[in-house]
């Protein structure tokens, strides 16, 4: 059966190797009308302050991103115990699991050096992202592989290995020509990435990375939202789209599912941030307003916010302002110097 799936899969790319490289798929009312809404939701993330100036809740997105794409790759660590390995803290694990969550960090701070329409960062991505996992990390494949859904079952036997290379110089020069919408045109990379499934192992990890670097090459914010926590969410319906889309031979499930999956990530990110400075009290939101770009001592601060009290200052404004990442200090090594100094981030 398997020898007569790869001859299947051989003829019809014989086929499709003859003529320029198109991916199948139709743009339809209903993808038009996510992608209005996705657009809509975007500019009320946009409004809801400057993510930028969130490290804290980027560092939370950041760690639902890993826990969520390793979780769907059968990572067994809870989201606590991926933060206390980001911590440096000792974590009690499968040590793969452990690595995994090292791995897909640093490949994760790679995004926005990332030129998504590279084959050579997407061969230097996977090296990082597979380090020490498998012996062939950042290579494409030489074997025969499959797609498999979260009980072991077979969705999808890749093409042979001597087509994986051209597709994938065929999908690569798509991506750079076509003039598609970013969030159509990223799905479609997504879908036909796992298509391909060009490695050994970590395609699914790769695929969803490489789609969010994609967006972000287009919306640096999309970098911080973690769409790969609503995948989580759903993750049976994402290989039902993906199973869907290659019975029918073209991707229009999977770009339809992938987009409600922006649009609620999107909006649940809208949702944290507004969140996020509810609870950025009355003293906090004054600092910020007098403090500025370039160092300011404490007293300075204290005399345009009328305060005499210099320990109420330090508790109430100062080091909540600090611990909430929006402030810094001059000389961070040394908290309590009196020639320290503050500036908003």
């Amino acid at each position: 059966m398997l020898d007569l799936l790869i001859i299947i899969v051989y003829n019809i790319n014989e086929v499709f190797m003859e003529e320029k490289y198109t991916p199948p798929y139709e743009i339809t009312d209903e993808m038009l009308e996510l992608v209005s809404q996705i657009m809509e939701n975007l500019g009320k993330l946009n409004s809801v302050n400057e993510l930028e100036k969130l490290p804290r809740l980027r560092r939370v997105s950041r760690i639902k991103t890993i826990h969520s794409s390793l979780a769907i790759e059968n990572n067994t660590l809870s989201i606590e115990q991926v933060t206390d390995v980001l911590d440096g803290k000792k974590v009690i694990g499968p040590e793969e699991d452990i690595l995994a969550v090292k791995n897909a960090n640093e490949a994760y701070k790679m995004i926005d050096k990332i030129n998504p329409y590279s084959q050579e960062d997407l061969l230097k991505i996977h090296a990082i992202m597979m380090q020490n996992i498998i012996p062939d990390n950042g290579q494409i494949r030489t074997k025969q592989v499959g797609v498999y859904n979260e009980n072991g079952q077979v969705i999808h036997m890749a093409p042979p290995v001597n087509f994986v290379q051209q597709q994938l110089n065929e999908l690569f020069d798509w991506i750079k020509t076509s003039k598609a919408n970013m969030l159509i045109k990223s799905s479609v990379f997504h879908y036909e990435f796992e298509f391909i499934h060009p490695f050994m192992d970590g395609n699914g990890r790769m695929g969803r990375l490489w789609q969010t670097a994609l967006l972000s090459s287009w919306k640096p914010i999309f970098a911080w939202i973690p769409i790969e926590s609503i995948i989580k969410d759903n993750q049976k319906e994402y290989y039902k789209a993906f199973t869907l889309s290659t019975s029918q031979g073209k991707s229009n499930i999977f770009i339809l599912f992938m987009l409600k999956v922006i649009n609620q990530a999107i909006k649940d990110m809208v949702n944290d941030t507004r969140n996020h400075f509810n609870h950025i009290n009355r003293q906090i939101s004054a600092l910020m307003e007098v403090i500025e770009t370039y160092p300011q001592s404490a007293n300075e601060l204290m005399e345009k916010l009328k305060l005499k009290s210099r320990v109420g200052f330090r508790k109430n404004y100062l080091l909540p302002a600090i611990e909430l990442g929006l402030i810094s200090m001059t000389d961070p090594n040394k908290p309590t110097s009196k020639n320290q100094k503050y500036f908003k981030i």
